[in-house]
C-alpha cells in the first residue's frame, strides 16, 4: 500500500521573490527567463545554501535572477580543469591555481599533492607538518600516490617516515639506500596500503640494509595489487618471507632480486608459479639459483620479456635444453647470462630456436662459447640490436663476419678480449649500418687498418642532409699493435683527458665527452696539408656544432685508457644497463 503523501509547508513568495522595479526591467529583460539546469556544475558550486532546494521541487530563490557574474573560466566542467592543470609541471603554477577560486582549488590540489617533492628536508618538515594538521582544508593524505625519499638517504630514519604512514593511498614507494630505516618504518608504511603498486627498497652493496623478513611478511598481508618489487641488496630477507610474497601479491609484473645471495630455488620458483604476468626479473648474483627456477620461469612466464642471471654460475645447459618441445617465447627480447660460464654452444643454439625475437643478448664470460654459438646468433637477423661477447676467446674471424652478413641492424657490439679476431672482422664491422658503439679491448691482432676503416665508414643519420658515422665510441684499450702518434700531439693534449697516476701521458690517449667535441671542431678546422690525421682520416664536412655525430676516432678514442679491459657503462637506455653490469669487473 502507497505511503501517504507528506504535506509540505506552504510557499511565501513574498519571502522569497521580490518583484521587480520597472527600472530594473528596463536594465534586464531575463526575469522571466527559465531557471538554469540542474545538472550545470557551477550551480552547485556557486549557490550560497543548496539545501534550501530539494531535486524535483522549484522553489521561486531557484527562479530568481542572480546578478552575479560568473567568467568563462568558472563554467569549465571538472573534467577540462583537470586536464588542463595536469599539463602544468611547476609546483609554483599549480599554487597560483588553487588560489584562484575554491572550485579551481578542488581541481588543482590532488595534481599538486600526486607526487610531493621530499628532496630536502625543509620540504620534509612542511610536508610532515601539513599532514598532522588536525584541521586541514584538504584531505592532503589522500591524494599522494608517489612517495620518493631517495635524496634524503643519508639520515632518514623510521622517525622520518612515521608521519608519512598515514598516507594509505601511495601507489609508487621509493626508499633507494635507505640504510637507517628499518622494519619499524617500512611496516608503518605498508600497513593498510592496499594501492601500493611498486616498492622499491633497494641499497647499494656497500650499504647494510636493515630490512628483514618482517617488513615481506607486512608487504604480502596489505599490498596485495603489487606489481613492482626491488629489494636489491637486502640480503636479511628471508626465502620464506618471499614465497609469501609470491603467494599473496599475484600480479607481480616486476622483480628485482640483485645481489640476495640468500635467494634460493624455492623462492623463485614460487614466483614463476605464482606470478603469471611477470615480464621482468633479474636475479643477478643470486649464486644458489639452479637450473629449475630457469626452466620454470620460462616455461610458465609467457609474458616474460627480460630475463637476466649474471653470476649465476650454478646454471648449465640443462636450464634450457629441459624446456618443453615446440615451446616458443616470442615476447623475450633481453637476456643476460654474463659469467654463466657452464653453458655450452648447445644451451645458445636452444636459446635461439625458442627464443627467435630476442634483441639484447650478454654472453659476456661464457668461455666455452665458440662459432657455433654465434653462429646460431645470428639466425636472429634483423631482430638482433645488442651483442655481448667479451671474454669469449675461441670465437674467430669467420663467425664475426657470418654475423655482420645476417645481422645488419646491429647498434652495440663488445668482443673484448677475443683474441683470434683479426682486422678481417673489424673492416667487416665497420660496414653495420648503424653501428654506435664498438669494444674490441685487448683484440691484440688488430692494427691500424681496424681504426682507418671504422673511420672511413659512412652511415645514413637522422640528418638527411648529409651522409656521416653514426659512431659515437670505439674502445680499443690495450691493443698493442695500434699506433698512437697521430693523436700524441701538443695541439691535440688540450682535449685528452687527465692519465690516471698508474699510466704515463705518452702510452695514454682518451678522448670523451666535451673533448670529442673539441677535437672534432679543432680537426675541422685544420687543412689538409698541415695535418696528417687530415691525411688519413678523411671524415666527411659535418657541422661542427652537431653533437649527433661523430667520425672515426673522433666518436671516442679510447686507446689504453684507464679503464681495466671492459667497456664504460653506456646512456641509451636498456641496452646501456646491460653493457653496464657486463662490464663491470672485466
Amino acid at each position: 500500500m502507497r505511503a501517504a503523501i507528506p504535506s509540505t509547508a506552504p510557499l511565501n513568495p513574498i519571502a522569497t521573490y521580490r518583484a521587480a522595479t520597472e527600472e530594473e526591467e528596463s536594465q534586464s529583460s531575463s526575469s522571466n527567463s527559465p531557471a538554469r539546469a540542474d545538472y550545470d556544475e557551477s550551480d552547485f558550486f556557486t549557490g550560497n545554501n543548496d539545501s534550501q532546494s530539494s531535486i524535483g521541487c522549484i522553489t521561486f530563490q531557484d527562479m530568481a535572477v542572480s546578478e552575479q557574474c560568473v567568467s568563462p573560466a568558472d563554467r569549465l566542467p571538472a573534467e577540462v580543469l583537470i586536464g588542463i592543470f595536469s599539463k602544468l609541471t611547476s609546483p609554483l603554477d599549480l599554487v597560483n591555481c588553487m588560489r584562484v577560486s575554491k572550485r579551481w582549488a578542488r581541481n588543482s590540489v590532488d595534481q599538486l599533492w600526486h607526487r610531493p617533492a621530499c628532496t630536502s628536508w625543509d620540504n620534509h618538515s612542511l610536508i610532515c607538518r601539513t599532514l598532522s594538521d588536525p584541521n586541514p582544508y584538504f584531505q592532503y593524505r589522500d591524494f599522494i600516490k608517489r612517495l620518493n625519499l631517495a635524496n634524503l638517504h643519508e639520515n632518514l630514519n623510521d622517525g622520518s617516515v612515521l608521519p608519512l604512514s598515514v598516507c594509505t593511498r601511495i601507489e609508487r614507494l621509493t626508499l633507494t639506500n635507505c640504510d637507517g630505516l628499518t622494519d619499524s618504518g617500512l611496516v608503518g608504511l605498508l600497513t593498510d596500503s592496499s594501492h601500493l603498486l611498486a616498492l622499491d627498497i633497494s641499497i647499494d652493496v656497500s650499504l647494510d640494509s636493515q630490512i628483514t623478513e618482517t617488513s615481506m611478511f607486512a608487504l604480502a598481508d596489505n599490498c596485495s595489487r603489487l606489481q613492482g618489487l626491488n629489494i636489491s641488496g637486502c640480503s636479511r630477507v628471508s626465502n620464506d618471507s618471499l614465497i609469501k610474497v609470491a603467494e599473496k601479491c599475484r600480479y607481480l609484473k616486476r622483480l628485482k632480486l640483485n645481489g640476495c645471495n640468500q635467494v634460493s630455488d624455492d623462492a623463485v620458483l614460487a614466483f614463476a608459479h605464482n606470478c603469471p604476468n611477470i615480464l621482468e626479473i633479474d636475479l643477478h648474483q643470486c649464486r644458489l639459483i639452479g637450473n629449475e627456477p630457469v626452466t620454470a620461469l620460462l616455461s610458465f612466464g609467457r609474458s616474460l620479456r627480460e630475463l637476466r642471471l649474471a653470476n649465476c654460475e650454478l646454471i648449465t645447459d640443462l636450464a634450457f635444453l629441459s624446456l618443453a618441445p615446440g615451446q616458443t617465447f616470442e615476447h623475450l627480447r633481453i637476456l643476460d647470462l654474463t659469467n654463466c660460464m657452464r653453458l655450452t654452444d648447445r644451451a645458445i643454439e636452444k636459446i635461439i630456436d625458442v627464443a627467435p625475437r630476442l634483441r639484447n643478448l650478454v654472453f659476456a664470460k661464457c668461455r666455452n662459447l665458440t662459432d657455433l654459438a654465434v653462429n646460431s646468433i645470428s639466425k636472429l637477423g634483423k631482430n638482433l640490436h645488442y651483442l655481448h661477447l667479451g671474454h669469449c676467446g675461441q670465437i674467430t674471424d669467420a663467425a664475426v663476419i657470418r654475423l655482420v652478413q645476417l645481422c645488419n641492424r646491429i647498434r652495440y657490439i663488445d668482443l673484448g678480449c677475443c683474441t683470434h679476431l683479426t682486422d678481417m672482422s673489424v673492416t667487416k664491422l665497420a660496414s653495420l649500418p648503424k653501428l654506435r658503439r664498438i669494444g674490441l679491448v685487448k683484440c691484440s691482432n688488430i692494427t691500424n687498418e681496424s681504426v682507418y676503416a671504422l673511420a672511413h665508414s659512412r652511415r645514413q643519420t637522422h640528418r638527411e642532409d648529409y651522409n656521416s658515422s653514426s659512431l659515437e665510441r670505439v674502445h680499443l684499450s690495450y691493443c698493442t699493435n695500434l699506433s698512437l702518434s697521430a693523436f700524441l700531439r701538443q695541439d691535440l693534449e688540450q682535449y685528452c683527458r687527465e692519465a690516471p697516476p698508474e699510466h704515463q701521458r705518452n702510452v695514454f690517449c682518451v678522448f670523451s665527452g666535451i673533448g670529442v667535441q673539441g677535437l672534432r671542431v679543432h680537426l675541422n678546422k685544420i687543412k689538409p696539408v698541415e695535418s696528417e690525421i687530415n691525411d688519413e682520416f678523411e671524415g666527411p664536412n659535418i657541422d661542427p656544432d652537431d653533437d649527433q655525430t661523430m667520425t672515426g676516432m673522433m666518436g671516442a678514442a679510447a686507446l689504453n685508457g684507464d679503464e681495466d679491459d671492459g667497456d664504460e657503462d653506456l646512456d641509451d637506455g636498456d641496452a646501456s644497463q646491460h653493457f653496464a653490469n657486463a662490464g663491470h669487473g672485466l
